[in-house]
């Protein structure tokens, strides 16, 4: 199993680069009001990249050893991620201002960024 680590963690990078792309390619459309945001591959592709994007992370956990709530670096990796994922919902679904929207939208790029750093040192910072 140890020999399909760097093809599931490239494939983890790649689902991550796509789901970070089309977040803001999303924002992008939504502040514009453009009516692309309305199509059924928009609506759909962002689930699908990122239940596989799950996936990967998952199998990587079980690859390396290491699982949230036992290894704080990915317990706070993970939590990262679900603020990652909150402000990005606020960005691009809450009744507010576009100014309020592109703070919530770049808050959103500050937890991924957060989040890859802690994957990559694999320490936690906060929880450490």
């Amino acid at each position: 199993m140890d020999s399909l680590y760097p093809a599931i963690k490239h494939i983890h990078l790649t689902f991550i680069a796509l789901s970070v792309l089309f977040f803001i390619v999303r924002f992008v459309l939504h502040i514009r009001q453009s009516p692309i945001m309305d199509k059924k591959f928009v609506k759909i592709a962002p689930h699908v990249i990122d239940t596989l994007l799950l996936l990967s992370g998952l199998t990587l956990c079980f690859i390396i050893k290491q699982y949230p709530f036992q290894d704080a670096w990915l317990t706070e990796k993970i939590g990262a991620v679900v603020a990652y994922i909150f402000l990005a919902t606020i960005a691009l679904k809450a009744n507010r201002n576009t100014l309020f929207k592109v703070f919530a939208a770049l808050g959103a790029i500050a937890w991924i960024v957060y989040a890859a750093k802690i994957a990559m040192f694999k320490q936690a910072v906060l929880m450490g």
